[in-house]
């Protein structure tokens, strides 16, 4: 079976380093579906706007090595321990194929056909998207299903703090998901070095941080 994308992604983190490890996680964060020319119509997306969430298939295309071996390590998991890859949601796959449930916000349908406006996807800019299908809660919700190790280890969320001087460069939509971002704590789990200041493209800008006793304080912000 040959597959080719039906739609690409568009995020303001156009890159790896600091997109959420799964969907959901920053709600706040926007993207734009938009759809390849051949299914630039109308009818492709009749009633999508009455359901609230998508799934989307996906291509982890800005991974260029193939997979190695058959355990990985988990973020979740502090990055030491390895489980199977088939026991974890690790980018790092045989076909390179994620899934994500992202939030509808809505369906806009304009000269160049509809765009898909939505929020929590964990995906970066340019991403290729192979299919999309609605969200069925009926069949799609399970809340009372064990989680396997993510159910032992807990994870609490970052303060940010961003000096009002550089969130001015953000639109309120964009501060609100940079902050999210930022929360989840984007860097390597194995790195816990509080004067270390990372870089973090978000929206156009060079976003530089540091992280120093659970808080994430935004220390420059520069055009990218």
């Amino acid at each position: 079976m040959n597959i080719h994308p039906v739609a690409y992604f568009h995020s303001p983190l156009t890159s790896k380093f600091g997109i959420p490890r799964q969907s959901g996680l920053a709600e706040e964060l926007v993207g734009t579906i938009v759809l390849e020319p051949e299914y630039r119509r109308e009818e492709a997306v009749r009633g999508l706007e009455a359901f609230d969430y998508l799934w989307l298939i996906w291509e982890f295309s800005a991974n260029p090595h193939e997979q190695q071996g058959l355990t990985v390590r988990p973020p979740r998991l502090g990055g030491n321990e390895r489980v199977g890859v088939f026991a974890s949601r690790s980018p790092f796959r045989p076909n390179r194929l994620g899934l994500s449930c992202v939030r509808i916000d809505k369906v806009e349908i304009g000269e160049n056909g509809p765009v898909i406006h939505v929020r929590g996807a964990d995906l970066m800019d340019g991403t290729p998207i192979y299919d999309i299908k609605p969200y069925v809660a009926y069949a799609d919700s399970h809340p009372e299903a064990r989680s396997g190790f993510v159910d032992k280890k807990v994870w609490k969320p970052l303060l940010v703090e961003i000096p009002q001087t550089l969130s001015k460069h953000f639109t309120e939509n964009e501060l609100a998901g940079l902050k999210q971002v930022l929360s989840q704590d984007p860097r390597p789990r194995y790195h816990d070095d509080a004067e270390r200041i990372y870089g973090m493209p978000f929206a156009g800008w060079d976003v530089r941080f540091r992280v120093a006793d659970d808080v994430v304080t935004v220390v420059e912000v520069h055009r990218n």
